[in-house]
């Protein structure tokens, strides 16, 4: 049975102020992983007055990548030819690939602002509540129906009634669905193994699973941009591969880099 999906990105508006379910979905995701950390920390016996300025980082690097990485990576002829363009956030456009990049960037800063953590330390952790802030953020792109899958004649195909009548892949709740999975074996990892004791080990499982199942989902997608249609793969399917290659390469380079953390 088809489902028949026509819910409003609005939630309610007060005035000149509209709340959006992409946007509450989108600050859940750094509310309950600033929680998340708030353990991790405890756990490991941190400095939990950083974790005020590793929000605002994270913060920064997400929106700040995410949106440069599509003007750049999707429709760079656009916003180059127009950079004061790039400002316009209220018109949409944001990647996962340059907010993945922005956060590494972010991180980068960070570290050297507070060397006390190490780079790796810190985002074989992150890699926990990023993999659950990215499942929220892919519900929110279910409740805007945008990132449309192709068109299907599956049982379970979903016509989002705001765009048309076609019955479509539900390919966001495919990746939501990927990168909750993700985030129990990030935790699980964590929590119940030594993998974390292994420096970059966590955070290159976390590379390969939410980026190998962006490369495959993508088959199930419309294509975001014309001059897609012109390639082997599609643009969030190129982008993919060189994070898989460097999460294979974090799991390689971990086997050398075992820490003996202190007993909890």
């Amino acid at each position: 049975m088809l489902i028949h999906w026509d819910m409003k990105p609005e939630i309610f508006s007060v005035g000149p102020v509209t709340v959006r379910w992409y946007g509450l979905l989108f600050a859940l995701g750094f509310i309950v992983g600033f929680r998340i950390m708030e353990k991790i920390f405890k756990r490991e016996h941190r400095n939990l007055l950083h974790l005020d300025s590793l929000l605002i980082y994270l913060i920064l690097g997400t929106t700040i990548g995410a949106r440069l990485g599509h003007c750049l990576f999707y429709e760079p002829e656009l916003y180059l030819s127009n950079p004061l363009r790039i400002l316009y956030i209220w018109e949409g456009g944001l990647a996962s690939h340059g907010g993945t990049l922005g956060n590494l960037f972010a991180m980068y800063l960070f570290v050297r602002k507070y060397p006390e953590y190490g780079y790796l330390w810190l985002v074989d952790r992150l890699s926990i509540p990023v993999a659950l802030a990215a499942s929220f953020i892919r519900l929110g792109n279910v409740m805007n129906s945008e990132i449309l899958g192709l068109p299907t004649d599956q049982t379970w195909g979903v016509i989002f009634e705001r765009v048309d009548q076609v019955a479509r892949h539900p390919a966001q709740v495919y990746e939501s669905v990927s990168y909750f999975l993700t985030f129990l074996l990030m935790g699980f990892l964590y929590y119940k193994t030594d993998t974390s004791q292994y420096r970059g080990r966590m955070f290159g499982i976390f590379l390969i699973c939410v980026f190998g199942a962006r490369l495959v989902i993508e088959k199930f997608k419309e294509n975001q941009v014309p001059f897609e249609a012109y390639l082997p793969l599609n643009m969030g399917q190129i982008l993919s591969i060189p994070f898989i290659i460097a999460g294979v390469g974090l799991i390689v380079f971990s086997q050398s880099r075992r820490v003996q953390t202190p007993s909890r």
